[in-house]
This record gives structure tokens, C-alpha cells and sequence, in this order.
């Protein structure tokens, strides 16, 4: 199959008067299925339908290039929110971006959604749109704008869309479509699972869970925190309810969420006819990057029960995991193996959590997932089955794939789960054949407190993972690390808890090249207690670091060991009485300034000096302040 078409040449070569449907993104056009408007297209087309597809518009001939769509546009911001793709948590502008042509930046707008949406409905009033993507689905309420630093309405009121689809949305589409088939339009499919609209406040649907409204979220923090709860606690395919939310004249409805995909449907969206790669339009200006770290990648899964509050994973793809059979995924390795830049290698196997690959307890499938808990935070629950075989088989037959070296596992491995395994074969396969030199976790911090705030499992599951990763490794005679993700400044997180997590990467001789600030995105826990100061779900006072000079005292902490931080480490343990840690002793995270008579840096006296000194005399000045 060709790509979908992009110009109105395309549309003639194929013979299309007018297209069904054309999606609009902001992303450059890549057809793979790790892209959720590939997959949508795809899935379209698969039903009957033409779809055309532009990507990163900006001119009003851009927009109209493929004309006017039959029944409706699709609008999505892209792989990756548009506010995250071009700000740093800083809010400085990036100017790299691997979803667009060359890896530039600056070729999404940003609020990329109701930027197209508004243009479109300036251009073609009377054609519908529906919205979808992370961008759209985390916006869906009225959210915390991290940007603005303001609360802002539901994406919908912003943007003039008719329908919002949340979550994964081939159930969802595939519903639309025989609407459409139907005679439907838009605005009569206010009843499909998986989506929003505004309505008038008269025809609110009975019996729905009602949050404060836009304008009381917008005012009060307490109000806008209870409101986080009642989203989170109604996103569950069994029992989540609908839920509503007044915005002005009009009432937001969020219909419960979309069953999850059997199956058979799972390997149907993952066997659609992609291209596999970008469109050659981009060719020109070195391709588009991002097609690297998925082109040989299989995702096996969706879903995470792991329940991280500053992840949007719960709200966008839900808890329940998903898989797709063992003949679909070996059957796009071999696949792989056939493309002519294949190189033997298969960089993931994996998901939101490569090592998820059932329930994490059987009730779940009929009574859903627990309400306001977690599965493995603080502790595993006793009800969790930890079964790693079927993942295990299915990984033993890829290697045995003709022409494939090397399987390896990139994406998330939760640690906490898999030392919970009495069984240590996937611990020691995992570590002897599918680990390139770093096996990446994510502990995130090392304070109790703090890994309570994030919904992580307390440290200890982490230090007992770490001791069985390296004593296994050295039993089987290989030289592999771990890779930990940090996170400084979150909700909840004092720089005493900072310096507590230096020590802890001291003691375990652990030296971060890269660490992450908290970057407070729409609609996740964390962002909620970010801006309101509370918890949601105890409505407690949470202290929040929001001035950039201890945002930045904390992020030094979590690389103590460079030079250039030592200025910063030493105010930090300073500030947490930890004078103890300013020293030359093996438990020191930062030696001691010397100052001389005069309350000037040492160093910097010294280096004055030199100048009337010869080397000598310096050098012995040196071995006396020794």
C-alpha cells in the first residue's frame, strides 16, 4: 500500500473527487504504527474510507490542500504535547524536535489542537471535527495550564471541536465509522464510550458524576483537587461512570471509558498495511529522527497498572493491560528481518511497561481496578499475581528468529514488579540476553515520602532489585549497569529530601548523566498537587518547590560529584542542616571551601596571587594549605 495521500496530485493519481476523511497533525507524516494517527488513519481506510493526511500545516493553502473532507476533520497535536515539544520545563523555547523533518523544531504552533481546530472552522465552517491524541485527551476537563500558570477551560471550549476521543481510540473509531455509514454526523454520537462533547446544561445525562465547575476549578484549588480525584476515580472500563462538568452556558460530558481491545482487534491494528517509516517528501531534509528508536521496535502491550501520579498513562491509556498474541508479534519480527537496513538487531519488545503482560489480579477483569489504589505502591498488593512465562516464551522464540542477533528490552522494565517474581529465569535471561551493557529503571527518588507523593514503591524494592541485578550479572560474567531515572523537585520533595537522594547515590555509586525537573503537564496527579498544594486524595497541605532558585539547588544535588555544582551542594546541606556532608570523609558529598582572612573564595585569592608568584611558590602554598 502507498502512503495516504498528502496533495491533490495524489488524490488524482488514485482517482478521488473527495476524501472521506483528512487528518491533520503535528507531527511530520510518518506511517508507523508507534504514531496514533497512523494508526487511526490506517483504521479508517481499513473500514471502507479515504483518508488524506497533512501534516504541520501553517499556510491557509496548506490546510486546504486536499480540499474538503466528506464527513469530518481528525485533529491531533501529535505524538507528544505541543507545549512539551517546544518549551523545556524551564519554558524555554527547544529548538530540536525528533517528530519533525531534520529534527527541527518550531514547526508545531503551540496548542497545536485549537490552533488547526480554529483555522479549520475559519476555512470550512460547516465541516465537523473531532479531536484526539495525548495533547487532546489530557486537556479534556478544565486543567492546570503549567505555561500560563493559569487554570484553563476543556480543550473542546478552546478549540470548537465537536468530539473529543480520549484514550485509544480504535474502538472508538471503529464505532464512529459505522455511525457515519449510517448517516450520523458528528453531533449525533454524543452516546460512544471514549468520548466528550458540549451540550447545553438541559440535556445533561442523569445520573453522572458532577465536578465543580470550570469557573469554580478556575477559582478555588481545594475545588480543583476534589475534582482531579472524581476524573481519575471514574477511569476505569467497568466501572467508571460518566462524568460532567459545567463550562460557562454549556456542560462538558466525558462518557465512560472505552472497552479494551480484544485480542484479535489489538494484532488487527498492529497488521494494517504501514508503510513502516516517513513520507519521502522529507527525504530532502534528512528524514524524520524519531523513526530510528521505533523502526525496529514492537510493542507488544498497552496500559499500566503501575499508576505513577506524575504520568498521564492512566488517564490516556488506562490500567488494564492489553496484549497482542504471540503469532502477531513474532510475525512482525520476521517481518523486520526482511527490511533491507535490518541489522539484526531488535531494539524493544515492549510498551508503557515492556514487562506487563497480564492482569496484575483476576478480579480486575470483572470488577475493575482498584479505586484510589495502587498495585505496587507502597507495597505489592497481596492479590497481585507476578507471572513474567508467557513474556519469557514469546521473547526465547524471537531469538531463535533467523537473522536476529540480539533482542533487546528499552522501555520501562518495572523492577518493583519483577523482583517480586520467585522465579528468577526472566531475571536471568532478561540480564544475559536482553540488556545492551544498561538496563534503564526508574526509582525516581529515594525518600520515602516523596516516592509516596509519586505513587511509587518505597526504596527498598529498588536497593533489593539492584543487589540481585549485579549479583547475577556477575554470575554470568558480563560488566552491565543500571541506569536509574531521577526526578528532582517534585511535589512534596524539601532539598533535606534532595540531599537525603545524594547520599543515597553515593552510597550506591550511582552518577546520573541526565536527570529530569518535574515538568507539571495537564491533567496527572502531580500537576494537580503542583498548583493546588494538596493532595487529592487526602486533600493534606503538600509543600511545593517552585522557586527556580531551589529547583535548581535540588537538580544540582542529583549530580553532587560535578565541580560545577559544589557552590550549589554546599548551600543545599547547608540549608538542610547537613553540614556533616561538607567534608573530605568517604561520606561526603562535597569537600570544603577555604576562605581566607578576608571572607574571599580561597581559590579565587589564590589564583590572584599566582600572578606574582612563580609556579614554585605557588606549589608549595598549595602542599602547606594541604
Amino acid at each position: 500500500m502507498p502512503f495516504l495521500p498528502v496533495c491533490k496530485q495524489d488524490l488524482i493519481d488514485r482517482n478521488i473527487e473527495q476524501l472521506d476523511f483528512i487528518c491533520i497533525t503535528g507531527d511530520a507524516y510518518v506511517d508507523h504504527p508507534t504514531f496514533g494517527i497512523a494508526i487511526v488513519s490506517r483504521l479508517i481506510e481499513s473500514l471502507g474510507f479515504t483518508v488524506g493526511m497533512i501534516a504541520q500545516p501553517v499556510s491557509d493553502s496548506d490546510y486546504k490542500a486536499l480540499g474538503k473532507p466528506k464527513y469530518a476533520f481528525m485533529v491531533t497535536g501529535g505524538n507528544i504535547d505541543s507545549m512539551v515539544s517546544n518549551y523545556t520545563v524551564f519554558k524555554k523555547k527547544r529548538w530540536d524536535d525528533d517528530y519533525s523533518a531534520g529534527g527541527k523544531g518550531g514547526k508545531r504552533p503551540d496548542r497545536a489542537v485549537t490552533v488547526y481546530c480554529r483555522k479549520l472552522k475559519q476555512l470550512f465552517p460547516e465541516t465537523e471535527i473531532a479531536i484526539g491524541g495525548l495533547e487532546a485527551s489530557l486537556r479534556r476537563f478544565a486543567h492546570y495550564d503549567y505555561w500560563n500558570d493559569c487554570v484553563m477551560p476543556s480543550i473542546l471550549v478552546d478549540s470548537g471541536a465537536e468530539l473529543l476521543m480520549y484514550g485509544m481510540g480504535e474502538v472508538t473509531i471503529t464505532e464512529m465509522m459505522n455511525r457515519f455509514k449510517a448517516g450520523d454526523k458528528l453531533s449525533d454520537m454524543h452516546d460512544i464510550r471514549g468520548t466528550c462533547y458540549l451540550t447545553d446544561p438541559v440535556n445533561t445525562p442523569m445520573g453522572a458524576v458532577q465536578c465543580d465547575s470550570f469557573e469554580m476549578v478556575r477559582d478555588s484549588k481545594k475545588a480543583y483537587a476534589k475534582a482531579c480525584r472524581k476524573q481519575y476515580d471514574e477511569q476505569d472500563e467497568v466501572y467508571g461512570r460518566t462524568i460532567v462538568q459545567r463550562h460557562g452556558n454549556k456542560m462538558l460530558v466525558q462518557n465512560p471509558p472505552q472497552r479494551s481491545l480484544t485480542q484479535s482487534e489489538f494484532d488487527k491494528t498492529y497488521e494494517l498495511p504501514y508503510m513502516r517509516t516517513y513520507h519521502p517528501m522529507y527525504e530532502k531534509e534528512g528524514g524524520v529522527p524519531s523513526i530510528r528508536e521505533v523502526e525496529f521496535s514492537i510493542t507488544h502491550n498497552r496500559g499500566c497498572f503501575g499508576f505513577c501520579n506524575f504520568c498521564s498513562i492512566a488517564l490516556h491509556q488506562g490500567r488494564r493491560i492489553q496484549t497482542r498474541s504471540e503469532e502477531s508479534v513474532l510475525n512482525e519480527a520476521e517481518m523486520l528481518t526482511k527490511k533491507p537496513n535490518f541489522k539484526g538487531y531488535i531494539h524493544d519488545v515492549g510498551g508503557p511497561t515492556a514487562n506487563f503482560r497480564n492482569p496484575s489480579c483476576e478480579k480486575q477483569l470483572e470488577k475493575g481496578l482498584c479505586k484510589g489504589r495502587k498495585c505496587l505502591a507502597p507495597q505489592p498488593c497481596k492479590n497481585m499475581k507476578v507471572d513474567h512465562r508467557e513474556y519469557l516464551e514469546l521473547l526465547r522464540k524471537m531469538r531463535k528468529i533467523p537473522k536476529v542477533k540480539r533482542v533487546f528490552i528499552r522501555s520501562g522494565i518495572r523492577y518493583d514488579y519483577l523482583i517480586e517474581d520467585k522465579d528468577e529465569t526472566f531475571m536471568r535471561e532478561l540480564i544475559e540476553f536482553h540488556t545492551s551493557g544498561q538496563l534503564k529503571v526508574a526509582p525516581e527518588h529515594a525518600s520515602n515520602k516523596v516516592l509516596d507523593l509519586m505513587g511509587k514503591p518505597h526504596i527498598e524494592a529498588y536497593e533489593k532489585f539492584e543487589k540481585k541485578f549485579y549479583s547475577i550479572t556477575k554470575q554470568i560474567g558480563k560488566e552491565q549497569y543500571l541506569v536509574p531515572y531521577l526526578m528532582s523537585s517534585h511535589p512534596g520533595c524539601t532539598v533535606s529530601d534532595a540531599v537525603d537522594l545524594a547520599v543515597f547515590l553515593k552510597k550506591h555509586n550511582i552518577r546520573p548523566e541526565q536527570v529530569q525537573d518535574f515538568y507539571p503537564t495537564p491533567g496527572t496527579i502531580s500537576t494537580a498537587m503542583f498548583y493546588t498544594g494538596l493532595n487529592p486524595y487526602t486533600m493534606e497541605e503538600i509543600y511545593v518547590p517552585k522557586k527556580p532558585e531551589e529547583k535548581e539547588l535540588q537538580r544540582a544535588l542529583l549530580q553532587y560529584y560535578k565541580p560545577e555544582n559544589k557552590a550549589l551542594v554546599t548551600k543545599a546541606c547547608i540549608i538542610a542542616k547537613r553540614r556533616d556532608l561538607i567534608g573530605t570523609g568517604k561520606d561526603c558529598l562535597v569537600a570544603p571551601t577555604q576562605q581566607n582572612s578576608k571572607g574571599n573564595n580561597f581559590e579565587k585569592n589564590r589564583k590572584s596571587q599566582a600572578k606574582a608568584t612563580n609556579r614554585n611558590t605557588v606549589g608549595a602554598r598549595r602542599k602547606k594549605t594541604k
